[in-house]
């Protein structure tokens, strides 16, 4: 007898089954879509790494079991982790029409601190760096957004994919006891924190940005100043030499590159650095997509240098609680093989309800305007998706 052909998924399929409650995640690696909670990671104390990974050893009556989900920002933050029942996967989606879904036209937008509340955020920030406290601290600011109806998460979700089906497109239920409703982080993200295939490593650390214009000759400037900026260049310099210090404990052959190069989102230019490695011993639970990018987490990109003074200096400067902004979202399987990527261009969206960060990294030489124009450009990925692109 013939063996039965597994079934073969195309990633618009995916995209239009996902619904509230499963878990969705597309790059250039692939697409899936998972449904249903086999199992919850429990990680109260400890490693989420290898309480995921115990978890996948001992599970049965799955195919191919993997933990999916996301992890908030701080070090004691909620998270969201499951093995779940089916597990579809497919290629990575590819660039399609921008949908024509009609969306919510009534909102009412709060902002979290207000725009001259978070200049005078950065000023204390630099004070600090002055004084010799910090090197860099990233400061995020918050949108709340209500509608005068539910929004659709699936509409929104496709959105996101078909604007830039490059990025890192994710959609996890995060609901919690307390939520009037269930609650969805939603995103689509340029960072990449780290992949794993085999004994072959990835992060792609992104930090010193500029917003991207319809102008292509000014766009052509921009990218040259940024390559050139001190500033930016000093930015970066911070994550991409975490990153290499972090890879390299686990890795025999490490490869990063001494100069980053400018990568391109539909909203924003990014200086980009590439590190890859070879991992010394695949096996090791340590050496797991997700203990990589537990160990990873919180790089300077999102939090700063050092980064404990960084995150007392965020909780100190900071008026909204984070939550998953910043955190990580992906997969690994029981393999260690996997991929997460930094929780950025990410909303939680919870019945009428819109929660968006964005934020800068602030380092010796920052000036608040430009920071708070930063945050505005950031904001404009989920807000184009929502159908709000000039509301900031």
């Amino acid at each position: 007898m013939l063996a039965r052909p597994r079934p073969v998924h195309r990633a618009a399929d995916l995209l239009a089954a996902y619904l509230p409650g499963s878990f969705y995640f597309s790059s250039a690696r692939g697409s899936l879509l998972a449904d249903g909670v086999h199992a919850v990671v429990d990680a109260q104390h400890g490693s989420r790494a290898l309480a995921a990974a115990e978890l996948l050893d001992r599970t049965t009556g799955v195919e191919e079991p993997l933990v999916v989900g996301a992890i908030g920002f701080r070090h004691d933050a909620e998270a969201s982790l499951v093995v779940p029942a089916v597990v579809r996967r497919a290629g990575a989606p590819t660039a399609a029409e921008r949908p024509v879904t009609p969306f919510l036209r009534s909102w009412d937008i709060t902002p979290r601190p207000e725009p001259e509340v978070y200049a005078r955020g950065v000023l204390r920030a630099l004070d600090l760096i002055g004084e010799g406290a910090l090197r860099k601290v990233v400061l995020a600011r918050c949108l709340e957004l209500e509608a005068d109806e539910a929004v659709p998460v699936p509409a929104l979700l496709s959105r996101l994919v078909h604007a830039d089906p490059a990025a890192h497109a994710f959609a996890v239920d995060v609901s919690a006891p307390g939520d009037p409703a269930p609650r969805t982080l939603v995103g689509a993200s340029p960072e990449l924190l780290v992949t794993r295939r085999g004994d072959t490593v990835t992060s792609n650390p992104l930090a010193g940005s500029v917003p991207r214009v319809a102008d292509e000759g000014e766009n052509r400037r921009r990218v040259a100043a940024l390559l050139k900026s001190e500033k930016d260049r000093a930015e970066h310099a911070y994550v991409s030499a975490q990153v290499a210090e972090v890879l390299g404990r686990s890795c025999v052959e490490l490869n990063a590159p001494a100069e980053p190069v400018v990568i391109g989102t539909p909203t924003m230019w990014h200086l980009s650095t590439t590190v890859t490695g070879r991992l010394a011993d695949p096996a090791d639970p340590g050496s797991s997509a997700l203990a990589l990018a537990e160990a990873l987490h919180p790089t300077p990109a999102v939090c700063g240098v050092p980064v404990d003074h960084a995150r007392d200096a965020i909780a100190g400067i900071e008026a909204a609680d984070r939550g998953y902004y910043s955190g990580l979202v992906g997969w690994t399987d029981a393999r260690g093989d996997g991929e997460w990527v930094v929780t950025i261009r990410n909303a939680e969206v919870c019945d009428r309800t819109v929660r968006l960060f964005a934020g800068a990294g602030i380092v010796a030489g920052s000036d608040p305007r430009a920071e708070l124009a930063e945050t505005s450009a950031k904001f404009r990925t989920m807000l184009r998706a929502l159908g709000l692109e000039d509301a900031v």
